[in-house]
């Protein structure tokens, strides 16, 4: 029953100083501000800051390794890169491909899946537009198939499916991801304003990496982007590695919807944490030079090299509180999952947290009551 004491708790409306909370069984037990209970098992944090485990909802790999070619060893060191930059929750997001690729690396990652390593799985593609695909493979782009959306939902553990709303029998395929339980993203998509509104009038609540890989915003067609911003039902990712988004981008953005409703993402690949050089992503040449990934043909942004802490850090960098950020990197993707568990720090909640030092570095974790 760890006792963590002298800390500085970031909850999701203020910051909680010369803070403690107690471990117990996995689960956040007590927390308060005044004197801690004596305790044999303390731990001195020093005066850090503790934020909830960060959850990110979009990333295809890290640490050398991927998520999209369905190796589960490769997923394995691809996941625990990424808990020890301070993600607790992760969603393994798989690329355009065909569905026998889909299929094998849904069934591969369920062991992952049942011990925890990754929280599910999420299909960026294949129903996503040819003419904002991005680092998306088109040789493999298709319109939705309730028949083989149904048999990949079978496998178990798809979370979140990203769709572009223009694609013939979109509205239907986000009805039945609604239907099992899946949250519907809209994402990759040359959509009016008009289709992505009728696209979250059919259940979707997500908008993938907003502003990446959609239609730019025109005074007089808004298109997906005003669409999904001024979407009260809809959680909006947000890449904030300075690439995707200017700063500037980024702090308008989150102003606009709230910390309730943006969720920052890593949309991370295999080149995340590693050196500049040479990679891959869903079978495309991809060079990384200066941090940035892009597709060796082409030179479309290929995912990035961002964790979420570094993320957090822009995220204030770019001038939004740390509250507001611990929110945007835990609590509001969890929400969006349905993980109604985890995401913040208060009683009763799961005992996943970061620690980070003055510079927002981290320098702990814990993941479901056990320090990394």
């Amino acid at each position: 029953m760890p006792l963590l004491h002298d800390a500085r708790v970031v909850t999701p409306t203020e910051v909680l100083g010369r803070a403690w909370l107690r471990v117990e069984d996995g689960l956040i037990t007590e927390l308060g501000t005044d004197t801690p209970p004596s305790s044999v098992d303390s731990v001195d944090l020093g005066g850090h800051t503790v934020l909830p485990g960060f959850v990110d909802i979009h990333t295809h790999g890290g640490g050398g390794a991927t998520f999209t070619t369905g190796d589960a060893t490769q997923a394995r060191t691809a996941a625990e890169f990424h808990h020890r930059h301070g993600t607790t929750t992760l969603l393994a997001s798989l690329v355009t491909a065909p569905a026998e690729l889909m299929a094998a690396a849904t069934a591969a990652y369920q062991p992952l899946i049942a011990d925890d390593t990754i929280a599910g799985l999420h299909y960026e593609g294949p129903y996503l537009s040819q003419a904002r695909c991005g680092a998306q493979n088109p040789a493999y782009l298709r319109d939705p198939d309730p028949a083989e959306i149904d048999r990949l939902l079978d496998l178990g553990g798809v979370r979140m499916v990203t769709i572009a709303p223009e694609r013939d029998g979109a509205l239907d395929a986000i009805r039945l991801l609604v239907e099992r339980g899946v949250v519907a993203a809209i994402g990759h998509t040359d959509a009016s304003y008009e289709q992505v509104g009728a696209a979250i009038e059919a259940g979707a609540t997500v908008g993938t990496h907003v502003f990446n890989g959609m239609r730019p915003i025109h005074h007089r067609e808004p298109g997906p982007i005003v669409a999904l911003l001024d979407a009260p039902g809809v959680t909006c990712e947000f890449i904030a590695d300075g690439h995707h988004l200017h700063d500037g981008t980024l702090a308008f953005a989150a102003h606009a919807v709230g910390a309730r409703r943006a969720a920052l993402v890593t949309d991370a690949m295999a080149a995340a944490g590693m050196s500049d050089g040479e990679y891959e992503l869903g079978g495309q040449a991809v060079t990384v030079t200066d941090g940035v990934a892009r597709l060796a043909a082409g030179g479309s942004i290929a995912g990035s090299t961002l964790t979420m802490d570094a993320a957090l850090r822009r995220a204030v960098r770019a001038g939004l509180s740390i509250v507001d950020a611990a929110r945007m990197a835990a609590s509001t993707p969890a929400a969006a999952l349905g993980f109604t568990d985890r995401g913040e720090l208060a009683v009763g909640k799961r005992a996943d947290l970061v620690v980070l030092d003055g510079f927002l570095a981290v320098r702990r974790v814990m993941r479901n009551g056990v320090f990394q």
